[in-house]
């Protein structure tokens, strides 16, 4: 039996919703702390840019790793 392609599934999806739910706390957090203290958004909007570039880069790197699994790049 081949696991090639549930694996590719897996991984795409597990790493979307994980970047996803990232995605969506960091920023829940960085608006909050903007709703808090208006004055610090010139030090809060860099941080959470970079955080959320970070963070999408995990579902990028899920979906590279099930493309290699379902084209059988792997090993």
């Amino acid at each position: 039996m081949e696991y090639g392609p549930i694996g590719a599934g897996l991984a795409i999806g597990l790493a979307g919703i994980g970047s996803g739910i990232g995605l969506g706390l960091g920023t829940a957090a960085a608006m909050s702390a903007l709703g808090r203290n208006p004055e610090a958004e010139n030090t809060v909007r860099p941080n959470m840019i970079v955080a959320l570039g970070l963070t999408e880069a995990i579902g990028i790197y899920g979906f590279l790793i099930g493309l290699f699994l379902a084209l059988g790049l792997g090993a």
